[in-house]
């Protein structure tokens, strides 16, 4: 693959600037509730040296009923200077499962102003299985002044998908397993409606990424996008279940260029809940 500390780097390249005085690693894992994992507890057990933990569910804005939406600004400052992210770091984020919710991490970096952040290409089993080594030390932490200029086109809201979605001058991408696109599947959420949002068209995060949790080349990928259906002539809104992987999509539409994305942040969690938002079933 092609290294770019603004998208993606490989183990080798995040091996090879380890000890960069400016380099910060993040340990965003997080799991679905039915995995009955602790990604908190397996952070402190077992890390990469350096790394910090990205509780993205506590750094979120705890005013919503809906999973970890996005944080008051000043909220994530503060959470950032706690754990010594700022200014003119080079931010390096990765989890558990390979590729999975550091790139809602890598967004919400975004969201939040800042460039110089990269994910993991295949996350903590890629790094161990290259034979790097991991450490159950923690980090001395210092305090550092992060500036935030929040980019507002780069999230969505229900109202804004709801009119894209009548409108048709959107492509939205649903990045859930096409069973729970269809609503052949029952969502892992109690309460919500199967089904998707009218017009949206289905490509699963994991169509995105090879065996090992590493995404595919670019090229791939924009051929997945087309034999999906996403009309990539259009601005693109990303979807899922609760705005993790949506964000994978996020980052390979950025892998291949497409810029004029958006994400939507209550997904389905909150689409599937209101009775009064129209739904489809089926392959589309």
């Amino acid at each position: 693959m092609s290294d770019d500390p603004k998208t993606l780097v490989s183990t080798d390249w995040l091996a090879a600037h380890l000890k960069d005085p400016d380099l910060r690693i993040l340990d965003a894992s997080w799991y679905l509730p039915t995995d009955n994992r602790d990604p908190l507890a397996e952070y402190k057990a077992d890390h990469i040296p350096g790394a910090r933990f990205f509780d993205i569910d506590e750094i979120s804005d705890a005013r919503s009923e809906l999973p970890h939406m996005v944080p008051p600004v000043e909220k994530f400052m503060s959470r950032m200077r706690a754990i010594g992210i700022g200014d003119g770091h080079q931010v390096v984020v990765y989890d558990g499962a390979g590729l999975f919710s550091a790139a809602r991490v890598w967004w919400l970096f975004k969201l939040m102003g800042q460039k110089d952040v990269a994910v993991l290409d295949g996350g903590l089993p890629k790094w161990k299985a290259d034979g790097h080594k991991t450490t159950d030390q923690l980090p001395v932490i210092r305090d550092r002044h992060m500036t935030v200029s929040r980019q507002n086109q780069l999230v969505r809201d229900v109202t804004q998908v709801a009119r894209a979605a009548k409108l048709g001058d959107h492509t939205i991408i649903d990045a859930r397993s096409a069973a729970r696109f269809r609503g052949d599947a029952p969502e892992p959420r109690e309460g919500l409606r199967a089904g998707h949002i009218p017009g949206s068209v289905n490509l699963p995060f994991s169509d995105l990424l090879n065996e090992d949790g590493t995404m595919k080349p670019p090229n791939t990928l924009r051929t997945l996008f087309n034999d999906a259906g996403a009309d990539l002539g259009k601005p693109v809104i990303t979807t899922c279940g609760s705005g993790v992987t949506a964000a994978v999509l996020a980052l390979a539409l950025e892998r291949i260029g497409k810029t004029d994305f958006s994400l939507y942040d209550g997904s389905w969690s909150e689409w599937g809940m209101y009775a009064d938002l129209p739904i489809a079933t089926g392959s589309a």
